[in-house]
């Protein structure tokens, strides 16, 4: 039977860069540059919950990272290092080989080096806790209680595919097999703007990643930022795969999906261009969406102006389903 520090010093021991003491002691050490903050986030992923049993281990992998990178791109962030915590029911080689490559390589890919954490049995399922450090310039974090009237909305990448997917894998639809295989990469392997994010930050007022679904998550701007928005649904970034779903489910997967882990941020309308070349420049997609108002409340407009009304809303970590 193997033993915790052995599936550590096996899969989750990676040179350390220089300056950075890791796993070993019982903290690890970094340093943080002069004149920044550290800026940290945990995110929580259950079997079941957040993923199904039988996903990829390497996609997982890189996934359990991803989501928590996305965090960091939307404080604009430069990744310095992330805890890795998992509660194995068995030790599977096998498996234990393929996520970690697929942790590692995103890590390595972002600069995000893992410096510890911890390894334990459950009693059932597969539960993943990665915590990830960035550092950003003192007080220029895009907080999402800094929009301002007259901001433009932005958003990275595209909607509704992931949302679709899932709809899919968990039965909740008829399969429909080249839909799936056209979004399925979208909600296994999502890509945030992690570089992108850090160029575009001295533009940004306020900012968040899209998780729980694009109406849900713009809102906590709004109401930390005691202001409204209107959001133009033809303006949205809708994945080709959607093209051709009914009006109805169309909508709900571009509003209210999650797991889209791209960023929605705020800036004035005078960064327009700058916003556009940084975005070209880092081979992203991005979109002007809508504008922030002063009046509360958020408004979704359609083509001729008329208001659209929500079907479903974003994901609740609480809620009876997956």
């Amino acid at each position: 039977m193997a033993h915790e520090f052995e599936v550590i010093a096996r899969y989750f021991t990676p040179p350390m860069p220089n300056g950075v003491v890791g796993g070993g002691d019982d903290c690890a050490y970094f340093s943080v540059s002069p004149q920044h903050q550290l800026a940290t986030s945990a995110d929580l992923l259950l079997e079941g919950r957040h993923f199904f049993p039988d996903v990829d281990p390497y996609l997982l992998g890189r996934k359990s990272l991803a989501v928590n990178l996305s965090d960091l791109a939307a404080a604009g962030a430069r990744p310095l290092g992330c805890l890795l915590s998992l509660g194995l029911p068995t030790v599977n080689q096998e498996w234990l080989a393929a996520f970690s490559r697929g942790f590692l390589e995103l890590a390595a890919e972002h600069g995000c080096p893992l410096i510890g954490g911890d390894t334990t049995r459950s009693q059932a399922d597969l539960t993943i806790g990665v915590t990830v450090f960035g550092e950003v310039p003192n007080g220029q974090a895009p907080l999402r209680s800094r929009a301002q009237a007259q901001d433009d909305i932005w958003l990275t990448g595209e909607l509704g595919a992931a949302d679709v997917a899932l709809r899919y894998l968990s039965g909740e639809w008829p399969l429909d097999g080249a839909r799936l295989a056209a979004t399925r990469s979208t909600l296994e392997n999502p890509n945030p703007p992690v570089q992108f994010a850090q160029y575009a930050r001295p533009y940004m007022h306020a900012a968040i990643d899209v998780s729980d679904g694009l109406a849900q998550d713009l809102t906590h701007i709004l109401t930390a930022s005691n202001c409204g928005a209107q959001l133009w649904y033809e303006a949205l970034p809708i994945h080709a795969a959607l093209l051709g779903l009914d009006a109805s489910s169309q909508q709900a997967a571009v509003l209210a999906g999650g797991d889209v882990f791209q960023l929605c941020f705020t800036a004035p309308a005078t960064h327009r261009d700058t916003l556009q070349k940084l975005a070209q420049n880092h081979g992203i997609l991005l979109s002007r969406i809508g504008c922030i108002t002063a009046s509360s409340g958020l408004q979704i407009l359609d083509a001729q102006k008329q208001p659209i009304a929500l079907t479903r809303l974003g994901f609740n970590h609480f809620s009876a389903s997956t």
